[in-house]
């Protein structure tokens, strides 16, 4: 059977893939580590892959893209009700791949999902710097005003 779906749940260390087929059966489940993520997913064929957006899931997103893959960024609140029981990574990388634009059994395999639901795509290294600096910038700016407050400049 050929891998269609892959939810990823990217950590420190370990990352865990799930992988479904066209008919939405369990193909793989496999535990990677970080130098292994690559090579992994180089020797899949083109599919979709679904992850939790973070840290570091833009980096990761640009570098499956760059393998042919099409990825998904997914806010965690939209993969949270789908964790089944206990959380641990094989069951947020199985909630990932159920959750939002890949694969659904309880919507009928809709491939892009709920129409309210919000999906991103990788942001691009300047992107995610030109954030960063603004965050920094008015983070600085309000640090100044409290100082200035704390001295009675503001009173």
């Amino acid at each position: 059977m050929e891998i269609t779906t892959v939810g990823l749940d990217v950590a420190k260390r370990v990352f865990q893939v799930h992988g479904v087929d066209a008919h939405g059966k369990v193909v793989v489940r496999k535990q990677l580590r970080r130098k292994e993520v690559v090579a992994y997913f180089t020797q899949l064929p083109a599919c979709e892959i679904g992850m939790e957006a973070g840290s570091s899931s833009h980096y990761w997103a640009r570098r499956l893209q760059g393998l042919g893959h099409r990825v998904k960024l997914m806010a965690p609140q939209f993969v949270r009700p789908y964790v089944k029981t206990n959380k641990n990574d094989a069951r947020d990388a199985e909630a990932i791949c159920e959750a939002g634009p890949l694969y659904s059994p309880l919507r009928a395999r809709q491939r892009i999902g709920s129409p309210g639901q919000r999906i991103g795509a990788a942001d691009s290294p300047v992107a995610q710097e030109q954030r960063a600096e603004s965050q920094v910038g008015e983070s600085a700016g309000h640090w100044a005003y409290y100082c200035q407050c704390a001295r009675g400049h503001h009173w």
